[in-house]
C-alpha cells in the first residue's frame, strides 16, 4: 500500500492501527467504477481487509465487473456513524486486480488462501469458502488512502 500522507484533516485521521481495526470489522463497502462513456457506477459489496489490500467478492456478470475489465480504476468507501460526531470512514483508490478464476470454483490459488479463510468466517460463520459459480475476487492494493474519525474532535 502506498504510504500517502493525508494533507487535510490530520487531526481526525485514523492511525494505521485504527484504520486496520476499522476495515477488519466493517461489513459493507461502496465501490465506484467508471463506465465506457465516463458515467460512474456505485454498488455495495462485502469485503475483507488483510492489512495491505481490500478484497472484494463480486458477481462476474455485474456492471461493476464489466466496467473494471475495461477500466480497472476504482474508489472504495467504507464508513460508519449516524450523528456528525460519530462519523468515521476510509476511502481507498487505485486499480482493481482480478485474482483466481472467474467465476471462482475453488481451484488452488495461493494468493487467495488467507482471504478465503477470513471471508467465510466474517460473513457466514464458516471455516470453508462456499463457491456459487457466480462470484470471483477483486483485489485493491490502494494507491491512495484517506481516513477520518470525527470522534477525535
Amino acid at each position: 500500500m502506498a504510504d500517502v500522507q493525508q494533507r487535510r484533516g490530520r487531526r481526525i485521521m485514523m492511525t494505521p492501527q485504527e484504520r486496520d481495526a476499522f476495515l477488519r470489522t466493517r461489513r459493507t463497502c461502496r465501490v465506484a467504477t467508471v463506465g465506457r462513456r465516463g458515467a460512474p457506477h456505485v454498488g455495495a459489496l462485502w469485503f475483507c481487509w488483510d492489512g495491505r489490500a481490500l478484497w472484494m467478492y463480486s458477481l462476474t456478470r455485474s456492471r461493476r465487473w464489466a466496467q473494471l475489465r475495461h477500466d480497472p480504476r476504482l474508489a472504495v468507501l467504507v464508513d460508519d456513524g449516524e450523528e456528525y460526531g460519530e462519523l468515521r470512514g476510509v476511502e481507498l483508490s487505485g486499480r482493481a486486480e482480478f485474482v483466481g478464476e472467474a467465476p471462482r470454483t475453488g481451484e488452488p490459488c495461493p494468493e487467495l488462501y488467507e482471504v478465503e479463510r477470513l471471508f467465510p468466517a466474517k460473513y457466514f460463520g464458516m471455516d470453508r469458502m462456499p463457491y456459487d459459480g457466480r462470484h470471483a475476487w477483486l483485489r485493491l492494493a490502494p494507491e491512495s488512502v484517506v481516513s477520518w474519525d470525527f470522534r477525535k474532535l
